[in-house]
C-alpha cells in the first residue's frame, strides 16, 4: 500500500474512532469532512492523539497530487516551467477581470483560445521533459511498467 494511503486511513480511522467511539465506523469517505472540524476543534482528542493527526495531515500535504513519485528538475528547467504558469496565471487573471467587466464575448473567447493554447504548449514541454528524463530511465533501469503509465497519461491528455 502507497505510504500516503495508507496515512489517510490512519488519519480517517483516528477520526471516526474519536467521532463516534461506541459506534462502529463510519465509511472512509464520509469520514473526510470530519478531519478538519476534529483538527480544528481538538474534538475529544488526548494531545498525543491531536499531534500524531496533525503530523499526519501535514505528512500527507507534502505528497504531490497522484502518484507521490517526484522527479528532481534542474533549476533552469523548474525555472522555464514556473515562468510559464506565471504567464498562464496572469491570462486567467485576465479573463476574470474581462468577465467581471462585461468584456463582449468574442474577446474574452479569444483570450480563453490563447490562455487553453499557453497550457497545451506547457503540457508538451512538460511530457517531452517526461520522456527525456523520467521514463527513458526508467526503462534504462528496467521498469517497463513506465510505458503503460506513459500511455495512460497520453490518452488522459488526448481527450
Amino acid at each position: 500500500m502507497k505510504m500516503a494511503q495508507k496515512q489517510t486511513r490512519i488519519q480517517k480511522a483516528v477520526i471516526n474512532q474519536e467521532a463516534a467511539p461506541n459506534q462502529e465506523a463510519a465509511p472512509n469517505r464520509e469520514a473526510a469532512p470530519n478531519r478538519e472540524t476534529a483538527l480544528d476543534q481538538g474534538a475529544d482528542m488526548n494531545p498525543d492523539q491531536l499531534a500524531e493527526l496533525a503530523e499526519k495531515q501535514a505528512e500527507e500535504e507534502t505528497v504531490c497530487c497522484g502518484s507521490g513519485r517526484h522527479k528532481k528538475r534542474t533549476p533552469e528547467e523548474q525555472r522555464a516551467l514556473l515562468i510559464r504558469l506565471k504567464k498562464i496565471e496572469g491570462q486567467i487573471r485576465g479573463l476574470e477581470k474581462m468577465v467581471e467587466n462585461n468584456a463582449y464575448c468574442p474577446d474574452i473567447l479569444i483570450q480563453s483560445s490563447a490562455a487553453a493554447s499557453a497550457l497545451n504548449s506547457f503540457n508538451k514541454i512538460l511530457l517531452g521533459c517526461h520522456i527525456r528524463g523520467c521514463v527513458a530511465e526508467d526503462i534504462r533501469d528496467g521498469r517497463d511498467e513506465t510505458i503503460d503509465e506513459l500511455c495512460n497519461v497520453l490518452q488522459k491528455l488526448m481527450k
